[in-house]
């Protein structure tokens, strides 16, 4: 059984059976809720960044919840670490934040403000300021941390934060997602706004990964937990395509071995899968701007659609249960 917590951008839900017909449990109503993160070492609690309502912590499923202090209340990112229990969050403006005690206290690692093209990060649709869209800590590196800058860049601590790289080579500068394989040491995948990239140095070096995909706006990512050469991605034709609403005309794709992409969607979605997840078992989960959540337990060459309606899902995060 698959179970998935949700963020729509204006609520927080949790699915305790995919393949149920059942509403979802919402909490966190006109919060804002953008990205959540799972701790690993416990599927009950889960951290939630909100646009205008900071940092939500429950560590019962959603049932309760704690304010985090934050000195920014715009919260576009959130991890956990898996190497060491660390709790990061991203905000506008990009600043990164990490707490070594669970969310009780943070601090800021001021160190990302000192990257050269810092006065260049600029959000299009808000110019004067950018965000950081993704962290993605290195699951058998605690010290590693990868930092994407929506637009920024893709940005590289090695020293546990006490200083970052700038914008790695061969990386997209337009950062939508990150993720590191949990198994095979030092790879690491991206989704960006020009297309897609992986690393197998750790992050330092990174190479484009874009033969056979017809959609460059590249925004949902997930790892095949099981193979460090299989990941997915979603797409789009451009960011109006995929952010105007129903017409979004967007596809799914699977990159094996050394690829190219191959699209495991039969016909264009109308909405954009921002989210993608796969559990421990290997199921993948896409999560729509119109509220649908496909499910595939054969690495996409087949999809079910989940019972359940959610409103425009932003973040999804699956979980397998026994």
């Amino acid at each position: 059984m698959t179970a998935a917590y949700l963020a729509t951008g204006d609520r927080f839900g949790r699915l305790d059976d995919l393949r149920a017909d059942e509403t979802p449990a919402w909490a966190l109503e006109g919060s804002g809720a953008q990205c959540l993160a799972v701790d690993p070492g416990d599927a009950k609690t889960v951290f939630v960044g909100c646009r205008g309502g900071g940092l939500m912590r429950t560590r019962d499923g959603g049932e309760s919840w704690d304010r985090l202090e934050l000195p920014e209340s715009d919260v576009f990112s959130v991890a956990v670490s898996a190497a060491d229990g660390a709790v990061y969050a991203g905000t506008e403006p990009s600043r990164l934040f990490r707490s070594r005690d669970g969310g009780a206290s943070f601090q800021e690692l001021t160190a990302l403000q000192g990257i050269p093209s810092r006065p260049r990060w600029s959000f299009p649709p808000r110019p004067w300021t950018s965000h950081v869209r993704w962290i993605a800590p290195d699951p058998h590196e605690p010290r590693r941390v990868l930092v994407g800058v929506e637009l920024g860049g893709l940005m590289l601590t090695d020293d546990d934060g006490e200083s970052f790289t700038d914008h790695r080579p061969g990386a997209q500068p337009d950062v939508h997602a990150l993720a590191w394989h949990p198994t095979v040491s030092g790879r690491a995948y991206e989704a960006g706004g020009g297309g897609a990239a992986w690393s197998r140095d750790g992050g330092l070096n990174w190479q484009p990964a874009d033969a056979g995909r017809d959609l460059n706006y590249v925004w949902g990512l997930a790892v095949d937990p099981r193979d460090p050469d299989r990941w997915f991605v979603s797409a789009a034709p451009s960011a109006g395509r995929a952010h105007g609403g129903e017409h979004a005309e967007a596809g799914l794709y699977r990159w094996q071995g050394d690829g190219p992409w191959r699209r495991i969607t039969r016909q264009p979605l109308r909405a954009l899968p921002y989210a993608l997840s796969a559990s421990a078992r290997g199921e993948l989960v896409a999560g729509l701007g119109d509220g649908r959540i496909l499910v595939s337990s054969d690495a996409g060459d087949s999809w079910h659609e989940a019972p359940a309606r959610a409103g425009r899902i932003l973040a999804l995060a699956a979980t397998a249960c026994a």
